[in-house]
């Protein structure tokens, strides 16, 4: 089967064309309006229905395998046809996986019954994985198959507190998760160290693009996965002195990966810095969770937020903004407030983790108005983009 003909893709709609359209605008959509909803709900001033497991393990379910995966899918998705160049669902195909993700959220904000629920939540990841698995066998592409195997770990991280809400255990339920939320920094340790050093080369118009080192890639991926293994198995949850070694090495691992790619010119490039700046808030959370690890700082959360907010909260605005013009047809070029949104990212990051030792109301508050404010402009901004056709001409 080949990728569609020119007429074929025409005629479908736009926004059912390539994976990064649906999953993109709805999962930025979803960013926006999950976390108001959170701090509602964890003020006080939500007085509706629980979700399934109440609204914490909703919080801390839903950034992850409803927020973070959608942007995921699209990602792997769009590249994941280009990198193999096999066909990767459009259509109706499409249609009906983004469908199953959106079903998905709605059982597990009205809280459908477990077996409903279980059913529409693992569907999603693991058909995910098989798709991706499928496009990356047919052309036997080896160095694509950890991304793969990720993506099934994170099946199982979800499946962990899947396992967790039928046994009313919220300790498998916070296992799952932020094992999950480990396995997603695994995969922007493994793709970043791809994408970064290239879109830094072509947008600064660099001769050279830097090269990995493949022994670094290779332990990078590998510890971040242990440390997701730690979570999930209950370890990683309390001071573990012995811990802090590999959190501490990957933290330098990583700093010296930023320091490779480090190049002057990046920060009159919005659309570059948003990406480094994004994975030096990666080195500071593992730097923070070593150190709490040792017992040097009292918060686990500081780090946790370091990770989701500021490394995986500003590497997805960061990607989607780029890849959204990019696969559009569009210039380089970023949209009017997009800057804005970057810069507010980045203090939702600040605020949130201000908000474990200093005023942690009125803190928690304004980061959750930055990053309603940094995906709302995304949303503002992209939605006519990813909603029409390219600007070239070209289907797609």
């Amino acid at each position: 089967m080949q990728i569609l003909d020119r007429r074929q893709a025409l005629a479908i709609a736009p926004l059912w064309r390539l994976g990064f359209r649906p999953f993109f605008l709805a999962g930025a959509l979803y960013a926006a309006l999950a976390i108001p909803l959170w701090i509602a709900a964890w003020t006080g001033l939500w007085p509706g229905w629980q979700p399934a497991g109440g609204w914490l393990a909703w919080h801390r379910h839903e950034m992850l395998f409803g927020f973070a995966l959608a942007i995921v899918a699209g990602f792997l998705l769009t590249a994941g046809q280009t990198w193999t160049g096999q066909p990767a669902p459009t259509g109706r195909p499409l249609m009906a996986l983004a469908l199953l993700w959106l079903a998905a959220r709605l059982a597990w904000l009205v809280g459908a019954p477990l077996p409903v629920l279980t059913l529409l939540e693992l569907a999603f990841p693991l058909l995910l994985a098989l798709t991706l698995g499928r496009m990356v066998w047919r052309v036997r592409q080896v160095r694509n198959y950890p991304v793969v195997a990720v993506l099934l770990l994170l099946s199982a991280a979800d499946a962990q507190s899947l396992v967790g809400l039928w046994r009313d255990d919220l300790a498998w339920q916070r296992q799952g998760a932020l094992a999950g939320i480990w396995l997603v920094a695994a995969l922007m340790l493994m793709i970043g160290g791809r994408v970064i050093p290239f879109f830094t080369q072509r947008g600064l118009g660099r001769e050279k693009m830097v090269q990995p080192w493949p022994w670094l890639e290779i332990v990078l991926l590998v510890g971040a996965a242990l440390i997701a293994g730690l979570h999930a198995a209950g370890t990683a949850l309390s001071p573990q002195p012995l811990l802090a070694l590999p959190c501490l090495l990957l933290a330098v691992g990583q700093a010296l990966r930023s320091w490779r790619w480090h190049d002057a010119g990046i920060w009159r490039v919005p659309l570059l810095w948003s990406l480094h700046v994004a994975m030096l808030w990666l080195v500071l959370a593992l730097l923070w969770l070593g150190l709490w690890h040792l017992g040097l700082v009292a918060s686990y959360s500081a780090a946790l937020h370091a990770l989701t907010v500021g490394a995986m909260g500003g590497l997805i605005l960061a990607m989607i903004a780029r890849v959204s013009l990019g696969h559009t047809g569009r210039p380089l070029v970023l949209p009017a407030g997009m800057l804005a949104a970057f810069v507010l990212l980045n203090l939702a990051s600040l605020l949130r983790l201000l908000a474990t030792e200093l005023a942690p109301l009125s803190n928690l508050r304004l980061a959750a108005l930055c990053w309603l404010l940094a995906f709302g402009l995304f949303v503002w901004r992209y939605a006519a983009i990813l909603l029409g056709p390219r600007a070239d001409g070209h289907p797609g």
